[in-house]
């Protein structure tokens, strides 16, 4: 298991890396995630050890939300002042997301592309 957590770490350090020497404004874990995605599509697919740790990285998701949690706590002046705002803006982002999501699923698969 912490061999298969290292690699998941390594790619997001070469993520990281490559976004600061190359000085891309892109989040430095979603390349490393891209580049694991690469990988495990020339691979053909995660190993066996890879996929039980990532399920275990799923099963345990809800810790991962214990710092949202306190933020809100923290900044509850801010969100006094400024709530509907951001509220409105997250409603907005997320249907837009979903719509766009939709949208390139619906035109790939009208493109006979994999469901």
């Amino acid at each position: 298991m912490l061999a298969q957590l290292g690699s998941l770490m390594f790619f997001q350090f070469i993520g990281e890396t490559l976004v600061t020497v190359l000085g891309i404004p892109f989040p430095g874990p979603l390349c490393g995630m891209l580049l694991l995605l690469a990988y495990l599509f020339l691979r053909g697919g995660p190993s066996e050890e890879l996929a039980g740790v990532g399920s275990k990285l799923i099963d345990n998701l809800g810790l991962l939300f214990v710092p949202a949690g306190t933020a809100i706590v923290a900044y509850g002046a801010l969100f006094a002042t400024d709530g509907f705002a951001i509220l409105a803006a997250l409603v907005v982002s997320t249907l837009l997301a979903v719509l766009i999501g939709g949208a390139i699923a619906a035109s790939t698969q009208d493109a006979g592309g994999v469901p």
